[in-house]
């Protein structure tokens, strides 16, 4: 219905961009697989192919809206043929935008990994730093589970604590498993 919509059409790419790793998500037992260990030969190349032209076209049309920016930031993800090859910097450039259009503490907590990623881990550590205090966040699994994947990129022990938090305040079974497991082998 809104063929020339650059949003709609960024968020349609968004949804196929994510769908398509659906099947690599999670083990034939149920249990979380994270993105840099999920065997991309299972993710769905033709809904990734259709959501990247998307997605590119939208980004050329219009004005850029934060559907568009997700699928972009999808995209170099579901691009990278191994975890090793993703283009952090990218994607850090990428959530820099998101910020601008659509500021949110969760698109800093997200933008904090890629850093960490592409400059190491102090630097994601640093920029986490200036939104653990964002009550929206004090209470998310997500801050404690991404403060515990920096903290073990680089090395610190302090990481186990982290996971073991995150994993008590997952509602998502699965996470919670896979938190835990996490902070056990770190122990």
């Amino acid at each position: 219905m809104l063929p020339e919509d650059c949003e709609v059409a960024g968020l349609l790419a968004l949804m196929l961009l994510t769908d398509s790793r659906r099947t690599a998500r999670t083990s034939t037992t149920g249990d979380l697989v994270p993105l840099d260990e999920q065997d991309r030969r299972l993710w769905d190349r033709a809904a990734i192919a259709e959501g990247t032209v998307l997605v590119s076209e939208a980004l050329s049309r219009g004005p850029i809206g934060p559907y568009q920016l997700q699928a972009a930031i999808a995209a170099v993800h579901a691009e990278a043929t191994v975890a090793d090859v993703t283009e952090w910097a990218q994607i850090d450039v990428l959530y820099r935008l998101l910020e601008q259009v659509a500021p949110n503490p969760v698109v800093t907590l997200n933008r904090a990994v890629a850093v960490g990623m592409a400059h190491g881990p102090s630097r994601g550590l640093e920029l986490l730093a200036t939104i653990e205090a964002d009550p929206r966040l004090r209470t998310t699994h997500r801050l404690y589970a991404v403060r515990a994947h920096l903290l073990e990129m680089a090395g610190d022990p302090a990481a186990a604590a982290d996971y073991a938090l995150a994993a008590r305040l997952t509602t998502s079974v699965p996470e919670q498993r896979y938190l835990s497991a996490r902070a056990e082998r770190l122990r």
